[in-house]
């Protein structure tokens, strides 16, 4: 009830026994000449206000029964809370140490990386350039960039493979001994 947040609770209370005392003084104190003079609006504004009365302490006790539930549900949600800290760090723990052991492997890759470039380095005097290309295109994820540089180096290679045969000049020879080998058609 809106009113209850204007009114402070020993209103409410004051209201309720104003009209039971009201009512108690219209009813039974009647023969009292000043009482007996005003008993009719006594009696009716003494019901109104103990009827208003009991309205308002029944606002008052379910306003009550209402901020009881509000305070158990905000003790749920502060639990919740709290567990949901807990939960959070033991995540955030677990994080951390896979980030730990990933960065540790890494690390161990990159030292196994350096000794085995250090060994490269030593047996090979120079990777080719289009190894080199091919490597950073791969880790790119540049599939057309190797397409290209692989037909590229199929070319380079079929041109460095296939050595230039020169055919000897043919001479006709004079010597009619040997007959001419003829092959079947198929």
């Amino acid at each position: 009830m809106w009113m209850l947040s204007f009114l402070p609770d020993f209103f409410v209370h004051l209201i309720l026994v104003l009209g039971v005392l009201g009512t108690i003084l219209g009813f039974v104190l009647g023969f009292i000449p000043f009482v007996g003079k005003y008993k009719l609006p006594i009696q009716i504004i003494s019901i109104l206000l103990l009827s208003f009365g009991l309205y308002l302490e029944g606002g008052l006790a379910n306003e009550e029964k209402w901020q009881l539930k509000v305070k158990e549900m905000e003790a749920k949600v502060a639990e919740a809370q709290a567990k949901s800290a807990k939960v959070n760090t033991e995540i955030v723990t677990k994080v951390i140490t896979k980030d730990k052991i990933i960065r540790e492997k890494g690390d161990e890759i990159v030292k196994i990386i350096e000794k085995e470039v250090i060994k490269i380095d030593q047996t090979c005097p120079k990777v080719p350039d289009i190894a080199v290309k091919l490597h950073n295109a791969a880790a790119l994820n540049d599939t057309n960039g190797l397409n290209k540089l692989l037909t590229e180096s199929k070319n380079t290679e079929k041109k460095e493979s296939t050595p230039v045969v020169k055919e000897p000049e043919k001479k006709e020879s004079t010597d009619t001994s040997k007959p001419p080998l003829i092959l079947p058609k198929k």
